[in-house]
């Protein structure tokens, strides 16, 4: 303890306040695991031995463990049904694997148990579920509690990190983000992880879940199963390629927790009204309260529903007319990675260079903010397609393409541009200049919006290329 107080203060880190990456850090000078810093840092603060904190930490989850148990042998929910009873049955197997199987299965019996007794939330119910799931794993295939209460030390200090964070609706707050990188740290710690490669694990499994928004799924029958089981299944995910391959994770799990944070209530203000307006027609409503809302009100109801149904078919219609054939179903290859980031790009800059006449003099490649960003695997693309008017697919032209610009001398500018979604490519020649400037469809699908010498010429460059435009 004395030795771990020292090193925090020389490092002038504040206890009660450890961020993810300074337990890590912690963990690496003091060569222990991580969930021991966690456990330090709760024994320094609250002033108690090893045994009163694990003890502590266990006893926390005495409601939410009953709330699970009601689940998984009587309970019926709302949402959910009676799924975790359905799960109780020793012949039903979600995944061929005995700790992810029991999570899953404690998990969502967890979420029934809270609509019958309700859990005692961390975030919020969602990651609640997640944890209670989790430790009751642990309990079941772990004989050394001590060993079960490091780990959930560890869980619940990333969920207590997820807790301050969350300030409005949002399962990337809750059962999805930080069920998934609170499960990615256990998992990596009982694969003996490196406090590193906790951190990476975290790091990973909080990527997919970002902006993933909540509430009026939560209203809808069974999509919080895949939220709340999604969260362990990315966990595992996760901790296991950290662990068991040399993948590469260059962001720090602090970093990637706050962009979680920073997002959250965008998701709650710009996502959630648009998830609400479709999934409104699947609420469920409870009938004793339906009585008193009045009758007006309730045929308005029913008047946007059946309107944001037919509106949701006709644009499923939309997108099925436009899907592509089954026989062919991909576009071509794509070096660098990306369709949106440097496949469409290179398409834009493939049609700047057939309307461009002469000896190509330079290059000038304006992106949006996104693309802007990921300049380093587009401009490669892209210049290869301006300078040689090459594919997308032609990897040695785009491993050579930058030395092969450096020596030529070629005029070559790069720019941000602040209009949304659009890249420009202007090609200077001895002949005839050319530009184009389009809108990212994904896909490798583009509108153009503005072309020199003209749109017809660009879309009749487009078609000769069989590049895809759109209205």
């Amino acid at each position: 303890m004395d030795k771990f107080c020292e090193v925090v203060r020389h490092k002038e880190y504040t206890l009660g306040g450890l961020t993810l990456e300074e337990c890590i850090d912690l963990a690496n000078e003091l060569k222990v695991r991580v969930s021991d810093i966690v456990i330090e840092e709760a024994m320094a603060v609250n002033k108690m031995s090893r045994e009163e904190v694990t003890s502590s930490v266990l006893a926390a989850f005495s409601h939410n463990l009953y709330a699970m148990e009601i689940g998984l042998t009587s309970g019926k929910s709302l949402l959910m049904g009676t799924v975790g009873q359905d799960l109780a049955d020793e012949e039903v197997c979600l995944i061929d694997d005995q700790f992810i199987n029991k999570a899953l299965k404690y998990t969502l019996s967890a979420q029934v148990g809270n609509h019958v007794v309700g859990l005692m939330p961390c975030a919020g119910t969602g990651d609640a579920c997640t944890y209670t799931g989790v430790v009751k794993t642990l309990l079941d295939m772990l004989e050394d509690q001590q060993e079960t209460a490091r780990l959930v030390a560890l869980m619940v200090k990333i969920g207590c990190i997820f807790r301050a964070g969350k300030s409005s609706t949002g399962c990337n707050m809750e059962g999805f983000g930080a069920g998934a990188a609170a499960t990615a740290a256990v998992i990596a710690e009982m694969l003996e992880a490196t406090p590193h490669q906790v951190g990476q694990a975290v790091t990973l499994a909080l990527s997919p879940t970002i902006a993933n928004p909540c509430t009026p799924r939560a209203m809808v029958s069974g999509l919080c199963a895949t939220h709340l089981g999604g969260g362990i299944l990315m966990g595992h995910l996760a901790a296991n390629l950290v662990v068991k391959t040399t993948i590469p994770v260059s962001v720090p799990p602090d970093v990637m927790i706050a962009m979680a944070a920073a997002v959250h209530p965008l998701s709650a203000r710009e996502v959630v009204p648009i998830v609400s307006r479709y999934m409104e027609p699947f609420f469920n409503t409870n009938e004793a309260v339906e009585q008193y809302i009045k009758p007006a009100i309730k045929a308005r109801d029913t008047a946007r529903i059946h309107t944001v149904l037919a509106q949701a078919r006709t644009e499923a219609r939309i997108l099925a007319d436009q899907a592509n054939s089954i026989i062919k179903p991909f576009g071509d290859a794509v070096v660098g990675g990306s369709s949106q980031a440097v496949g469409l790009p290179a398409n834009t800059a493939r049609i700047a260079h057939e309307l461009a006449q002469g000896e190509i003099t330079g290059v000038k490649i304006e992106l949006y903010p996104e693309l802007f960003a990921r300049r380093g695997i587009n401009i490669p693309g892209i210049l290869m397609a301006a300078v040689h008017g090459a594919a997308n697919d032609n990897a040695g032209l785009y491993r050579d393409i930058m030395n092969q610009v450096l020596n030529s001398g070629l005029k070559i500018e790069i720019a941000e541009t602040n209009e949304p979604q659009v890249q420009r490519v202007t090609i200077y020649a001895t002949g005839k200049n050319s530009m184009i400037t389009v809108l990212s469809r994904g896909g490798r699908r583009l509108i153009i919006k503005e072309a020199v010498p003209s749109v017809a010429e660009a879309r009749a460059a487009a078609r000769k290329l069989n590049i895809d435009v759109v209205d």
